[in-house]
Parts: C-alpha cells; sequence; structure tokens
C-alpha cells in the first residue's frame, strides 16, 4: 500500500541514477533528464488532492517501493515489442485500416512492456460531485494518433480517447479507484500527450483543475 503523505518526488540525474541502479537495465534507465520507464506497473496518470489543489503525479511502481515522480521527469518507452496489427474487426477501425501496424501497451499485464495505469487511489469519498474527477486529454504532439480503449469480455472496444477523431477526450474516473487500458500508438517516434485533472467541490461547489502535464512516449519503430 502506498503512505497517504506522499509529495510528488523531483528526480535529478543524480538521484535517478541511484534509483536505477537497484532496478533491471530493461525495465528503467536513466537519461541526462529523465528516468526511462520501459517495463512493469507505473500509474502514468496519479491523481492526488492536496491542500485545496487538484495534483497529477506519475506513481512508479518499476522500483520498490514505489515512488511518486513529476511527469516532466520522466520518459515512456514503447518498445519494439509492442508492435503488432490492427485486427480486421470493424470495431477497431479507429485504430487504422485492417493489417497495419499499431503500437499497444496492453491492458492485461505483459512483464517485457510497460504496464500503464490511471489512479485515482488517494482521492477520499465525499469530496467531489458525483465522488469522480474528469481527466481530459488536451492534445496529442507527435508523428501519429493516440487511442486509448478497453476490450469487454469478448474482445470489443470501449475507446476512451481517440485523438484521431479530434481532441479534447475526457474520461470519467471514480475517486478511489484504479483503472488500466490499451494505449495504442499508430506510428513510431516520440509523442507529447497533454493532460489534466477537473473535479467540483461538494463543499462550494467550486470547480477545480489541475495544471496541465505533459507525458512523454517513445514509440520504437
Amino acid at each position: 500500500m502506498r503512505s497517504t503523505s506522499r509529495s510528488l518526488l523531483v528526480v535529478g540525474a543524480i538521484a535517478a541514477a541511484v534509483v536505477v541502479s537497484a532496478m533491471p537495465a530493461q525495465a528503467q534507465v536513466a537519461t541526462a533528464s529523465r528516468v526511462v520507464l520501459a517495463a512493469g506497473h507505473v500509474d502514468v496518470v496519479d491523481v492526488e488532492y492536496e491542500d485545496g489543489a487538484l495534483e497529477i503525479g506519475v506513481h512508479d511502481e518499476t522500483v520498490e517501493p514505489g515512488v511518486e515522480r513529476e511527469p516532466d521527469d520522466v520518459l515512456f518507452k514503447v518498445k519494439r515489442e509492442a508492435q503488432t496489427t490492427v485486427p480486421a474487426d470493424p470495431a477497431f477501425g479507429f485504430l487504422g485500416a485492417a493489417g497495419v501496424p499499431v503500437w499497444i501497451l496492453p491492458e492485461a499485464q505483459n512483464e517485457s512492456l510497460l504496464w500503464p495505469g490511471l489512479s485515482t487511489e488517494e482521492l477520499e469519498a465525499g469530496v467531489f460531485s458525483g465522488d469522480t474527477v474528469t481527466l481530459t486529454l488536451v492534445r496529442v504532439v507527435g508523428p501519429g494518433q493516440l487511442a486509448v480503449f478497453t476490450e469487454d469480455a469478448v474482445g470489443q472496444p470501449n475507446v476512451l480517447v481517440d485523438s484521431g477523431d479530434g481532441t479534447p477526450d475526457a474520461i470519467g474516473l471514480s475517486v478511489g479507484d484504479h483503472l488500466h487500458a490499451n494505449w495504442a500508438f499508430d506510428q513510431p517516434g516520440t509523442y507529447t500527450v497533454k493532460v489534466k485533472a477537473t473535479a467540483r467541490l461538494v463543499a462550494s461547489g467550486q470547480r477545480i483543475s489541475s495544471e496541465t502535464v505533459n507525458l512523454r512516449f517513445a514509440v520504437k519503430p
């Protein structure tokens, strides 16, 4: 379990190198300015509410114990092993034409790949209207499109985000929850995904918003 008294960990190059030395090279490496996460569980969006403000961090569980990182300190690596092809099922047409390449970080854990989650586990019930916060994908900057989707028991997709049909896109997240989904990129290259969280306070009716943060993904061809 994570401590409820966490604060965002500002990771410089020296601190990152110390953390990385305890991890397998394939799971995490350090660059001059960012920690590169390539395999294992990480909440790419971890929403918290502290001192009257919503915050978005990255909860990194590729290390033990897990740590909270600033989004700007992290690069998420989508390895070559994530490459697959778009299914022939027309329901997956939002990913592109059947048979073309697509790079997917899967909803179900694959130990060779990054397993990205969305977390509101630190948010308490009764604080926000409807006990929900809204995660908005503001914009995707990169060589291609991003789709985030889940699959039902029979393998049919439920699309949460599709930058291919325009942004912003919004995802409603229940407080105290944790969500995994498929993150699909249709071209290799580097992507910047801009996201923010919003909610309405029960006590005052005030609508509050986090700062917009940048999630960076590097998709390997």
